[in-house]
């Protein structure tokens, strides 16, 4: 186990250009590509463990990988996709499990994905139950609710899908699932998850009709392949988002670049403008999403209470803790249940670490509040959580602390320490 600890720091003035890449947009490159009808070029792929084990395992289903650098790849894919020789091992990402199970739902052949133990943990009754509804042969663990994951590729019907959970990995297996369904697919759900999906899909040849809180799609004759695509991706809203809370922690100044500026993504960035942080968007470029800078000044924060485009926040919430832990006031987050099945459960999670660091906070079912104070020297384990580990990494800026369990970092932003020794101390050691 790897033990981090960080030293206290000054505040800092700083420019950061490599922030991790998109992970949500490396995963998708790396599954789509499988279903394009040429070459696709991938500049900037994550090479973090989440998205190199979705790397690895559309190799196993055919997909030739050529690294021309570091990063950067030319994908050739299969004329079908290939019935794999072993396991297919998702390690910690939930993404490419859930994914991946939508896609092969409906394709040819025999098909196991597993995980580590954290993420064979976590819930997968969300996307098997209704893939069996339309006519996926699926079986797993505990009643068809955990991996590992067994799929016989079956042909699927359309559906009115009616999601009870906003989730942009739940409605993602869906398209894929749909893709080459017989009939029309309708997917809804409460509110509108993150887009990624459709729009990558888009620039590939799919057309989607939107309403407010859902799409419904025509999927594609059997024969026919999307269109390849050519992308660099962009940096992680939600990578970058930890040195912004950074910023507010000492008082500091950054400016983050080529970030993804899509409006799902950067709602935390809005959050911690509206508690008092100075934020600017310069926007740069567009390829298939927009792409740009953002610009944070560390200022006095006050309390805010959270309660609205959750599924837009997921991610981040656990470091935005972090800035209620220093806001003058209390802060609440509402309707986060979902917090509770991620890689770890961020709302336990996030309330045991602030009282590690001194501060007054309750628990809900659904979220938790904090009474903003002074952080103190605490410790904390990341119980196998990257964004835990992280968030708790930024909160000992302000006074020192250490992360037990710290090489789940690894996972999403393999670089993030070596930003964070820009900052202030680090000390790493295995026990």
């Amino acid at each position: 186990m790897r033990v981090l600890k960080i030293a206290p720091a000054k505040s800092f003035s700083l420019e950061f250009l490599d922030i991790a890449s998109d992970k949500s947009i490396s995963h998708r490159c790396a599954i789509f590509a499988l279903l394009s009808k040429s070459v696709c070029e991938v500049r900037n792929y994550l090479l973090g463990e989440d998205t190199l084990h979705s790397l690895e395992i559309a190799k196993a289903l055919g997909l030739g990988v050529r690294e021309q650098a570091r990063g950067h790849f030319v994908f050739t894919p299969p004329r079908q996709l290939q019935e794999p020789h072993d396991v297919l091992d998702c390690g910690n990402a939930g993404t490419a499990m859930r994914l991946y199970t939508g896609l092969l739902a409906g394709a040819r052949g025999y098909f196991v994905l597993s995980g580590d133990r954290y993420l064979n943990a976590r819930p997968m009754k969300r996307i098997i139950a209704p893939l069996q509804e339309i006519g996926a042969s699926i079986y797993a663990r505990e009643q068809n609710s955990l991996a590992p994951i067994s799929i016989i590729g079956s042909q699927l019907q359309g559906f009115h899908y009616k999601s009870p959970i906003s989730s942009a990995q739940v409605k993602s297996a869906m398209i894929l699932a749909g893709i080459y369904a017989d009939g029309t697919c309708y997917f809804s759900e409460p509110s509108l998850s993150r887009d990624h999906t459709e729009r990558m899909l888009e620039s590939m040849g799919m057309s989607f009709q939107k309403t407010e809180c859902g799409i419904h799609f025509d999927p594609l004759p059997r024969d026919k392949r999307l269109e390849s695509f050519s992308i660099t991706v962009p940096s992680d809203p939600s990578s970058a988002f930890y040195f912004a809370v950074a910023a507010c922690v000492v008082g500091g100044e950054v400016l983050l670049k080529n970030v993804l500026l899509n409006p799902t993504r950067i709602q935390a960035f809005k959050i911690l403008e509206s508690m008092g942080a100075k934020i600017t968007y310069h926007h740069r470029s567009s390829q298939y999403e927009d792409i740009g800078d953002i610009e944070v000044k560390g200022s006095r924060l006050k309390g805010v209470c959270v309660s609205e485009d959750i599924s837009w926040l997921i991610d981040e919430i656990p470091a935005l803790s972090i800035a209620f832990a220093i806001a003058e006031g209390r802060s609440e987050v509402r309707n986060a249940k979902e917090l509770r099945v991620k890689e770890s459960d961020r709302i336990a999670c996030v309330v045991e670490g602030l009282r590690a660091f001194g501060i007054e906070c309750d628990e809900f079912e659904d979220g938790f509040s904090v009474q903003g104070g002074s952080l103190k020297m605490g410790c904390v384990d990341s119980h196998g959580d990257h964004r835990i580990a992280m968030s708790f990494a930024i909160a000992s800026l302000a006074c020192g602390g250490e992360i037990k369990d710290s090489e789940c970092i690894d996972v999403s932003f393999p670089n993030f320490l070596k930003l964070l020794s820009t900052i202030t101390t680090l000390d790493s050691q295995t026990i």
